[in-house]
């Protein structure tokens, strides 16, 4: 995709950057680095659920500079009673009342599903919550895409958070066409693979260097059914360099576009095994 947009919409939820900011349990990225990210145009977060820079970040605002910044948050809970909990502790960290988005955090197998969708389960209490309006949207977090295609086709998601890459493409197969039928917001994360995808492999034509990691950013932005990118640096140094992406926003070449997705076949050969 030579133009990719900069901004889609995510229903009800508004527009968003489609380049989104998340944090990690080890991410050193300090508050104002979140606000210096949200300044530059980043308007969605996704939150890893133990105070760091992100949380204090969201606390730290003013209810009017907080509109228009959307919040994604990861619900462990698979229960009732411990998703009615993990909520309200949720809301206590980021100091609101209203989560813009929860999703139900790896679900990886049928019976976790079950769990959560049968009577007593964590659905009972997000789809109450949605309802009342103090959660917008509900979403499902899965590195498995028959199993995750499945659950999107079933009626109860709003948005579906899933692993693309360019050595992780089966979502094209898997994914895209049921959400793109259904209309539902993809949200997509790892577009490093780990980080393999910026490093060369002994099967490297001569003088082929591995694009940056803003690069790798654009290659996932760049197909049509990838609502949203989120990247996760480290640190700001990390940040500023995928923040580029935002002043040199643009689309890849067909030739460049191929020749990352044959480097992201070889990092798949070499990196280790995943689906």
């Amino acid at each position: 995709m030579r133009n990719p947009p900069k901004f889609t919409s995510l229903g009800s939820l508004g527009q968003v950057c489609r380049l989104g900011l998340a944090t990690r349990g080890d991410s050193n990225l300090q508050a104002e680095d979140v606000l210096e990210a949200i300044e530059r145009g980043v308007n969605y977060l996704n939150w890893c659920g133990h105070p760091d820079g992100m949380s204090r970040a969201v606390c730290s605002m003013a209810p009017q500079d907080r509109a228009g910044i959307l919040v994604a948050v990861q619900l462990s809970a698979r229960d009732a009673g411990a998703a009615a909990r993990e909520l309200a502790e949720i809301q206590e960290q980021l100091g609101t009342d209203v989560i813009d988005i929860v999703t139900y955090y790896y679900v990886e197998h049928e019976e976790e599903w079950a769990r959560i969708t049968a009577p007593g389960g964590a659905a009972q209490v997000l789809e109450q919550a949605r309802a009342a309006g103090t959660v917008r949207a509900i979403g499902l977090t899965s590195h498995q895409r028959p199993l995750a295609a499945r659950i999107a086709s079933g009626g109860r998601l709003d948005l579906l958070m899933i692993r693309y890459n360019a050595a992780h493409r089966g979502a094209e197969r898997e994914i895209f066409p049921i959400t793109r039928k259904r209309g539902m917001p993809v949200v997509t994360f790892t577009s490093l693979r780990w980080g393999a995808l910026t490093r060369p492999t002994p099967d490297d034509p001569p003088d082929f260097r591995p694009p940056s990691s803003m690069e790798w950013y654009r290659f996932a932005l760049c197909h049509p059914d990838v609502g949203v990118a989120l990247m996760a640096p480290s640190d700001h140094r990390e940040l500023v360099e995928n923040l580029n992406l935002l002043h040199d926003w643009r689309g890849l070449e067909d030739g460049q576009y191929a020749a990352m997705q044959a480097h992201g076949d070889r990092v798949r050969r070499h990196a280790g095994n995943f689906l």
